[in-house]
């Protein structure tokens, strides 16, 4: 007896219209974002600009743009060409868009338009998921990873390379001139003055430009060097031609690369981003205040608890959390020469924050809150980069690819509110 199979007929034409609604389950996360991006986010900021616009083809929907740009990214799917490409062959972008399909410079032009106003949504998201009962502020985890710029280390050139390389192009373009005047008289003397002879060959150009930027570089270091009271930069600063405000950092061991340092502060209860921000300085000690501030500022209460490792340890930190009552578990580092242990033994000042919170750590030791650290903001930045696959910024220079962080973090919680409702 043969065996019999469903029927699969793909020249069938349905009766009936399908609705976006049926194209993917529906507890789909799909569904999710669109509903919410649609009944629960102000998105004045966002339509006020198309208000003022009476002449033009339609746009698409704000709203719509808005709710594909944040599906994309729940989706690891950031790049506007893929984006486009997925409107036109996913059905849960489908799902999103009901069927419209916006190309590429559409999708890019928008995200960038409205950069800033998409920024603010990551605190509207965050007062979501505090209604849910998904933030505490029991204990608050910080840490900071370096993400890459888009942008190469090799790139970059130090302000000593820069004096160096600035001699020897103008040097070599001032050699070609007179090469070139020379051979022009030559020929000038042989053919007559008819004929021009004045096109610059390719690598002249190309070494004349790159002359121009070196010039620009040299001057932007010159100018921070003022700027921070000395009289020219060390020999060692760089300047990124591809983007400047970005800098040479290191990852882990000793892999250096050209990225932007992005920090997190992650709630215990379900692993919620309630502070984020951005900097191209390397280092982590100086952003714990701003990210405290913004702790308040973004949930209306500060956390009781705070962990942090040693990269934020210092006395001016320990005693901004003092401030603002918060109880520090922050790691110190290796002691100093000189400073007292836990155990009290050898010399230095006893009674130092940071010997404090040495001593406090060591006599909790496996039991101190400190080891909440390693299960909030490390986990987070997995999730970002190894399963949504973000480990390099699309955009370019500090302010946009703040916003771009913005967005990654409004995402991931986001899709921590997706979980919790798919709980209930």
């Amino acid at each position: 007896m043969a065996k019999t199979f469903r029927e699969w007929n793909v020249e069938q034409v349905w009766l009936l219209p399908p609705s976006v609604m049926d194209f993917v389950p529906a507890d789909h996360v799909a569904h999710f974002v669109r509903e919410t991006v649609r009944e629960q986010l102000d998105l004045s900021r966002i339509m006020a600009p198309y208000e003022q616009e009476e002449r033009g083809f339609p746009p698409y929907h704000p709203v719509m743009m808005t709710a594909l740009l944040l599906y994309a990214y729940c989706q690891g799917v950031y790049s506007s060409r893929r984006i486009a490409k997925a409107c036109e062959e996913r059905v849960d972008f489908m799902a999103v868009t009901g069927m419209n399909r916006p190309d590429f410079r559409t999708v890019s032009e928008f995200r960038k338009r409205h950069l800033e106003a998409l920024q603010g949504l990551f605190v509207q998201v965050l007062q979501l998921c505090q209604q849910a009962g998904l933030v505490k502020l029991g204990h608050v985890a910080l840490d900071g990873t370096k993400i890459k710029a888009n942008a190469s280390k090799h790139k970059a050139m130090s302000y000593q390379r820069m004096q160096e390389s600035e001699v020897r192009l103008r040097r070599e373009v001032r050699d070609w001139f007179s090469r070139a005047r020379a051979a022009d008289e030559a020929e000038d003397r042989q053919h007559g003055l008819d004929r021009r002879g004045d096109e610059l060959p390719e690598w002249v150009a190309d070494k004349q430009q790159r002359l121009v930027k070196i010039k620009e570089a040299k001057a932007a270091l010159e100018a921070q060097a003022r700027a921070a009271g000395k009289a020219a930069p060390e020999p060692k600063a760089q300047r990124n031609f591809t983007d400047p405000e970005s800098q040479i950092m290191r990852k882990s061991g000793k892999e250096y690369i050209q990225a932007y340092n992005a920090q997190a502060a992650v709630d215990w209860q379900a692993q919620v981003i309630v502070a984020q921000s951005l900097s191209n300085a390397a280092t982590d000690v100086q952003q714990l205040e701003p990210m405290v501030r913004q702790i308040k500022q973004n949930t209306g209460r500060q956390a009781q608890e705070l962990s942090a490792d040693a990269g934020y340890c210092s006395e001016g930190n320990l005693a901004v959390l003092a401030r603002h009552h918060i109880k520090p578990y922050i790691a110190t580092g290796r002691q100093r020469h000189g400073e007292r242990s836990a155990s009290g033994r050898g010399r230095g000042r006893p009674n130092t924050r940071v010997v404090a919170m040495r001593t406090k750590l060591a006599r909790a030791g496996h039991r101190s809150r400190y080891r909440l650290r390693k299960t909030l903001p490390e986990p987070v930045f997995g999730q970002i980069k190894q399963a949504r696959g973000f480990r390099q910024f699309l955009l370019r220079g500090l302010a946009k690819v703040r916003g771009e962080w913005s967005l990654i973090c409004t995402v991931h919680n986001l899709l921590k509110l997706a979980a919790a409702k798919a709980r209930a």
